[in-house]
């Protein structure tokens, strides 16, 4: 069957089978930064932003993309210029391995768009769905509170 959506801003049609999972048709497009992990929305690592909601797309069927908007981690650098959440999470040190990575950033984002002054422990609640074997989640922490601090312009980039 065939499907339009956009992704990463980019209206694409694509050719799926009717069972497939929006993760597996990303990642044959070629957007590898949607991590494959556990498969059964466990760990986070396939996090996309879905109509601008952080969801797990393993967890998704592709069908079900039908006219949607998709970001994945690869849509949100301006060429060479990171995303305020990339930045803040590479200056923290909260990447290690950097495989749970992309998964946080996304749910870092979709936090930051609903609640762009996050409590620490809402920031540990909208970070709960992804797993990290590397860390103890303060590097990611720190990482979203100076995200949320440059966004309102709290704080200079660089």
């Amino acid at each position: 069957m065939t499907m339009t959506l956009t992704i990463n801003g980019k209206k694409r049609t694509l050719t799926i089978d009717p069972g497939e999972k929006l993760l597996d048709v990303l990642r044959r497009e070629g957007y590898m930064g949607v991590k494959k992990g556990c498969g059964a929305g466990d760990c986070g690592a396939c996090a996309v932003l879905f109509n601008g909601r952080a969801v797990n797309s393993c967890l998704v069927f592709a069908a079900k993309a039908e006219g949607a908007e998709i970001l994945t981690i690869e849509g949100l650098a301006t060429g060479e210029v990171l995303h305020p959440v990339q930045e803040a999470f590479l200056q923290e040190g909260a990447v290690q391995c950097g495989y749970c990575t992309p998964g946080m950033v996304m749910a870092t984002i979709d936090l930051l768009s609903r609640n762009p002054d996050p409590s620490e422990p809402e920031i540990r609640e909208a970070l709960s769905g992804n797993l990290c074997r590397c860390t103890g989640y303060v590097k990611q922490v720190n990482a979203v509170q100076r995200a949320a601090e440059w966004m309102k312009g709290g704080e200079t980039r660089g």
